[in-house]
């Protein structure tokens, strides 16, 4: 949650030949760059004309500060329940999921570390017992095209 509070307009890399978003606070305060679909980047730009953010891409009520964690968070949660999702969890829920179906779209543990921002690979390798036991990745797959598939909410 605190790295999507700190995200700047400016960590948006929306060129099409290396589409991504710095995360410059990240794990163990290391900057690193995950992942932006043309999806992602579809919705941040209709979020941007509806709100206009300047400097930071989720802003507090007067602009001049990011959004909280706990505002984050209160968010998440309002959006959790009026969508009728009755699980528990937060918004650390989304960056399971996240892990998760990279891992079922047979992207490697390696490069899951590096987006996720783990410093031992361990940390990621937890993220192994998620999926089932007669998982097989698909073959010929893109399994970042896999996530563009998801349903959308």
């Amino acid at each position: 949650v605190s790295e999507a509070c700190a995200l700047r307009v400016s960590d948006i890399d929306s060129h099409s030949d290396r589409m991504c978003i710095r995360v410059a606070c990240g794990k163990g305060g290391h900057a690193r760059y995950t992942l932006l679909s043309a999806t992602l980047l579809a919705k941040l730009r209709s979020f941007a004309r509806s709100f206009g953010p300047r400097t930071w891409l989720f802003c507090n009520h007067t602009g001049t500060q990011p959004v909280t964690i706990q505002s984050a968070q209160r968010a998440y949660q309002g959006s959790r329940h009026r969508a009728r999702i009755m699980k528990s969890g937060g918004p650390h829920t989304l960056r399971h999921g996240f892990a998760t179906h990279l891992l079922e779209g047979g992207v490697d543990l390696f490069t899951i570390q590096k987006l996720l921002g783990h410093g031992h690979i361990s940390t990621t390798a937890r993220y192994l017992h998620l999926i089932s036991p007669q998982f097989r990745p698909p073959k010929d797959v893109d399994p970042l095209d896999l996530l563009a598939g998801l349903p959308k909410l």
